[in-house]
């Protein structure tokens, strides 16, 4: 089986997209698959991996985005694409992406899976100014989505999250995985991280590891941490990634009076290193009602930690409260009471984080199993592309594509 995936973020962009996208074309190749990967070009990047990944063109959003925006009008990239022949064709952005995807079905005839993982219309709203751009702007992407042959949502919040917004077709929950193994990590590692680390002896550890960006609910928890310590109770923070409130938060801390209980790490690449300070951790922090099922709390359950997320938030998904993990109020006082129930009674975060283990975790070779099932699945029963009346869009991209053919087809002189 040939699968295309495409996204707009991929490394050395670290987030949970671009994770589940390397693990994705990962096992695919491990279970006898053809994986190759299409994403926007960074500056001098290599990538070293054990599938292809195909760069086009890109310009620079980092600072408005998090991440560099495709050009997805590349000749070569698109000729290479359909060269490589997908069967299906999997899509895990609505942006560039998605619209990447929809020409190399006009080209391939392959379908197109679409993924709904981050709610992007939490950015669109961040970057663009004035209601009606910013709806307008939403309504075409959501026209894009409907128009793959099969959407999923990582978890159910997302995918209600995604009918919110306009989509009115049906979607189906492929829950992602994670590749942190739950093995123990050594006592030896584990002190090395202390040697390493200005982490306190005796006291809880508390951890974040993600994009630090305000909505991330980085607030709360630095505003709940500074009662913890009007309290009198000690703790380390560590803060593990990078982004574009990464200063503000840092000095967010420092004049709450935080600096010397927090850690900044910035982004770890390392696996192994992640791994050891997710179990080093006593709780995981994500006060965010921005994510949908993210990565990180199936990491920290690997790693036998439980989360403290916001109830009824996409996050909390299959979280019991006091069973696999804790769930608080969306406000400071209330994420206050739960870190503070923990570091009086510690045997409860670790009781927790024993069923977190238990009941969160997946890892990446079951959730691509189930993946590829179902690709099997859809190139049996469904036909490659959208019925219905073709949109000014899908008439553009089909020109495109016959555009594509012709410049990529020999010259007669050039024929032997």
């Amino acid at each position: 089986m040939n699968v295309c995936l495409l996204n707009d973020s991929f490394p050395p962009l670290l987030d949970g997209v671009s994770n589940t996208v390397v693990n994705y074309a990962r096992v695919i190749g491990e279970r006898g698959g053809n994986a190759v990967v299409a994403t926007p070009a960074y500056p001098g990047v290599t990538d070293d991996y054990p599938f292809e990944v195909v760069r086009y063109p890109s310009f620079n959003t980092v600072k408005t985005l998090g991440y560099r925006t495709g050009f997805p009008f590349s000749a070569a990239a698109m000729q290479r694409l359909e060269t490589f022949s997908p069967a299906l064709i999997h899509s895990h952005c609505p942006m560039a992406s998605t619209f990447l995807a929809r020409e190399l079905r006009a080209l391939t005839g392959a379908p197109i899976v679409f993924t709904y993982h981050t709610k992007f219309d939490v950015d669109i709203r961040r970057v663009l100014k004035g209601k009606l751009l910013q709806e307008s702007a939403i309504h075409e992407i959501i026209r894009s989505i409907e128009a793959c042959d099969e959407v999923w949502a990582v978890n159910r919040g997302a995918g209600e999250n995604l009918k919110s917004l306009g989509f009115s077709g049906e979607y189906l929950v492929m829950e992602n995985g994670v590749d942190l193994t739950p093995d123990p990590v050594p006592e030896a590692e584990l002190r090395r991280l202390d040697d390493a680390w200005p982490i306190k002896a005796c006291a809880p550890v508390f951890l974040f590891v993600g994009r630090m960006l305000w909505y991330k609910g980085l607030r709360t928890i630095l505003d709940s941490l500074l009662e913890l310590k009007r309290a009198g109770e000690p703790f380390t923070m560590i803060l593990i990634g990078d982004g574009d409130d990464f200063e503000e938060v840092r000095a967010y801390a420092e004049k709450s009076e935080l600096a010397g209980d927090c850690v900044f790490t910035g982004a770890i690449r390392d696996r192994a290193l992640l791994k050891a300070f997710y179990t080093r951790a006593d709780l995981f922090l994500l006060p965010s009602v921005f994510d949908n099922n993210p990565l990180v709390v199936k990491e920290a359950a690997a790693c036998r930690t439980a989360s403290v997320l916001i109830r009824g938030s996409s996050s909390a998904e299959n979280v019991t409260d006091g069973e696999n993990g804790f769930l608080t109020e969306d406000s400071v006082p209330s994420f206050t009471r739960a870190l503070l129930e923990v570091c009086r009674r510690p045997e409860l975060a670790k009781r927790t984080g024993e069923n977190a283990a238990k009941t969160l975790y997946l890892s990446w070779e079951d959730a691509v199993d189930r993946a590829m099932a179902r690709y099997r699945e859809i190139l049996r029963d469904r036909p490659a592309g959208k019925k219905g009346k073709p949109t000014v869009t899908d008439k553009t991209i089909e020109a495109i594509g016959r555009f594509y053919r012709l410049t990529s087809r020999p010259k007669s002189d050039d024929l032997p």
